[in-house]
């Protein structure tokens, strides 16, 4: 479904992914963690098209996706929730909600896609009168992810859901990534929790310094012991 080829990407003179290649297949769960600063969130947003990269290419569902703009990455189907779960601040649930439908394909399904989001996350539609910087940084995570789903799309990046969040908050935040799996909607998720993350994925992908240095299926990765020393103190 989605393929990175070689891509350098950098800000300014500043590098700071290098020959990076990945592969994920629909319907997987995918994982890539990696230490602050390794260039997990600058991947993602190569991938939606707020980085342009250097050089080499970015494939979604077969086609070139690296030179094209942000809005039409999304109408082909990605979508992303950065890190801290951007919302609008000075808009409502529900307004936040359906500016994630504003693709002319979904804004006329949107009162049907809307109560799907809310059946996943009750809490909005109890919330849903409510200016967004008035819930808690659960909840925001939350709303952030529901309105990814207002695209309906077919693949979904989640950079750092648990960061900043209670433990409690991020086990429900887990579930429902769960959830999605189960759904059938392919998912990549950034991660600094490596241990959640790797027992959450079918595969995962090790980034550090701008480069994959390590990849396969998250149970041998979890047996790794490069990952034992490096991320999990073992």
């Amino acid at each position: 479904m989605l393929k990175l080829i070689n891509v350098k990407a950098s800000y300014g003179k500043v590098g700071v992914l290098w020959d990076v290649s990945l592969e994920i297949n629909e319907g997987e769960l995918i994982t890539l963690v990696g230490a602050n600063g390794a260039g997990k969130t600058t991947m993602l947003k190569t991938i939606s098209g707020l980085v342009r990269p250097c050089s080499g290419s970015v494939e979604f569902l077969k086609q070139r996706i690296d030179k094209i703009m942000p809005h039409q990455i999304v109408e082909m189907g990605i979508s992303h929730v950065p890190e801290g779960g951007k919302c609008f601040p000075d808009m409502t649930v529900r307004e936040n909600l359906e500016m994630g439908a504003y693709l002319y394909k979904t804004w006329k399904q949107r009162e049907t896609i809307l109560e799907n989001v809310y059946q996943m996350f009750p809490i909005l539609q109890t919330r849903e009168k409510q200016l967004a910087r008035t819930l808690s940084g659960g909840e925001r995570q939350m709303l952030a992810m529901g309105r990814s789903l207002m695209a309906k799309p077919r693949l979904c990046m989640f950079d750092e859901p648990s960061y900043g969040l209670a433990p409690q908050i991020v086990i429900q935040i887990f579930e429902f990534v769960k959830m999605l799996h189960r759904q059938k909607i392919t998912v990549f998720i950034v991660e600094q929790e490596v241990k959640n993350a790797l027992e959450l994925a079918d595969r995962a992908y090790v980034l550090e310094n701008g480069r994959i240095v390590l990849e396969g299926s998250s149970e041998t990765l979890l047996r790794h012991d490069h990952i034992k020393k490096a991320y999990l103190g073992l």
